[in-house]
């Protein structure tokens, strides 16, 4: 039989690289995929210095079409099979959607919501099998509307709906979906994003270790939803109570002044 793996897109920075860590200390064995692949052999490098298998290499460019399939035939050909898929790859960009590069916006859509939509579903058989599940790397932007960063929250509204849908879905199949819901985190995303400012800290702001330990827990437990930090939670039960009209305004506002780089999109 094949060796069960965690799969983890996005694995070269940010989130995805503090993922890997946390998923390595828990023993379990990895794949990471991303564009970069230098910088992910570095993290194989340190994950099997620190005595763990060596994780499994794949490069891969989720705004292409069919990734599953050559994520698939890798691993066959190493010999594994996902027990986890971690869909953390995904990037924003601020700034008026009408304005900002169309083609650029299209491939949000690709790598948040077409690539994770189709690696959510192309290894649950073997999922099933595992007793394993999915964990979607979703963003308190998907509780909101977001003008000055419309596709992006977009996407992230998508990302949670289907993993909660996904989750009841294929809860009977013994297969735990869970959508991790971070804040504002201090990696890459802001320059992916065209914001030049670094981070402030804030009541919002979390590391991204604090919210792949997050993300790990809530799926070995079976959340469905995980929001790390109490702020977060406030902020994602308050938009349920306010006016939409007053929330368009509010995230408008706050968008308006990260294009202008005085803060950092939320990750």
């Amino acid at each position: 039989m094949s060796r069960p793996v965690t799969l983890i897109t996005g694995a070269s920075s940010g989130i995805g690289v503090e993922l890997a860590r946390v998923f390595a200390r828990h023993g379990h064995a990895l794949a990471l995929t991303a564009r970069r692949i230098e910088r992910l052999n570095a993290l194989a490098d340190e994950i099997e210095r620190s005595g763990q298998p060596r994780p499994i290499v794949i490069g891969a460019d989720l705004t292409k079409p069919d990734p599953a399939r050559a994520i698939g035939e890798a691993l066959t050909a190493a010999g594994a099979e996902a027990q986890y898929v971690v869909n953390n790859a995904g990037f924003g960009l601020v700034g008026s959607a009408a304005k900002l590069d169309r083609a650029e916006q299209l491939q949000i859509i690709d790598v948040n919501q077409r690539a994770l939509t189709e690696l959510s579903l192309a290894f649950v058989p073997c999922l099933e099998r595992h007793r394993g599940g999915i964990l979607n790397v979703g963003s308190v932007a998907g509780f909101l509307p977001g003008p000055g960063s419309a596709v992006y929250y977009a996407s992230k509204a998508y990302v949670l709906s289907f993993s909660e849908a996904l989750a009841s879905e294929l809860a009977p199949r013994g297969i735990r979906v869970t959508c991790l819901c971070p804040g504002p985190v201090p990696t890459e995303f802001a320059e992916r994003a065209g914001v030049k400012s670094k981070i402030a800290p804030g009541p919002l702001v979390h590391t991204a270790e604090m919210v792949a330990e997050a993300g790990y827990r809530g799926l070995m437990a079976g959340t469905p939803v995980v929001v790390p930090g109490v702020g977060n939670k406030v902020v994602t039960l308050m938009v349920r109570v306010l006016p939409r009209r007053l929330v368009l305004r509010l995230v408008g506002r706050r968008q308006s002044r990260r294009t202008s780089s005085a803060e950092q999109p939320q990750g």
